[in-house]
């Protein structure tokens, strides 16, 4: 383990305290527990870096992605868990990534498309979460669909089932359970983009970013987050390796 300097603590934890934002709208990342108190892989991977920081670890949980990139203005936060984008990474250092989740659709069962390209045509509507990874993936990638966005990823499934849109854009698994809780649904093979989770730090603190890179870079190779996936039932996430 490297050395905990003053400036990396400074970046970390200016105030003694290692502030994180956990996106409770990504299940496979973070979900409440039974307690009400946050759980799963970036709650460990918060867990286990103020421990090895030696600074108390204050959880600030948020409902969508965009929400939390948000709140970097605000300075609410000095770690984050949010997937690689181009256009975070002008204000944010990413890690190495530490969990692979696939970008698909939720369609109607009788939806007229079997693949996830088949979505961008003219006159098709999708639903995102408003500044969610696979928000700001299709916003540069789709050249006819159009998005109407939610404010969260679940708002997302809510506005596709009332205005009767082609289509839900999203992580793999929660669209997996709206399908299985209701037989009208289904979810597309395959995937639009493979998005990539990662720990985020403020773009202007160095010294902490690297720290972080090398900290997600062993838990990995130790299989700490393979282990921590595991314990919260994310059996069907890649780590990698």
């Amino acid at each position: 383990m490297p050395l905990v300097t003053p400036a990396i603590l400074q970046d970390l934890a200016p105030d003694g305290v290692l502030r994180a934002a956990i996106n409770l709208g990504n299940p496979v990342l973070a979900q409440p527990g039974a307690d009400g108190e946050p759980q799963g892989v970036s709650v460990a991977l918060a867990k286990a870096l103020a421990e090895e920081l030696g600074v108390p670890l204050q959880m600030r949980t948020y409902d969508a992605a965009g929400k939390v990139f948000a709140a970097l203005e605000d300075n609410a936060w000095t770690l984050a868990f949010l997937a690689i984008e181009p256009v975070r990474e002008t204000q944010i250092h990413f890690s190495t990534p530490y969990v692979l989740i696939e970008g698909t659709y939720l369609v109607r069962h009788d939806a007229d498309c079997s693949t996830v390209d088949d979505l961008d045509q003219p006159g098709r509507r999708i639903a995102v979460g408003n500044g969610a990874a696979y928000d700001l993936y299709l916003s540069r990638t789709l050249q006819h669909a159009t998005l109407l966005r939610a404010d969260t990823s679940a708002g997302a499934v809510d506005l596709f089932i009332e205005q009767g849109l082609d289509a839900a854009a999203g992580v793999r698994q929660p669209l997996e359970q709206v399908a299985a809780r209701n037989p009208h649904y289904r979810v597309l093979p395959g995937a639009f983009t493979a998005i990539r989770q990662a720990v985020a730090v403020p773009r202007d603190h160095e010294a902490g970013a690297a720290y972080v890179r090398e900290f997600v870079e062993r838990r990995l190779a130790d299989g700490f987050v393979r282990g921590a996936l595991l314990a919260s039932g994310q059996t069907d996430v890649s780590a990698p390796r």
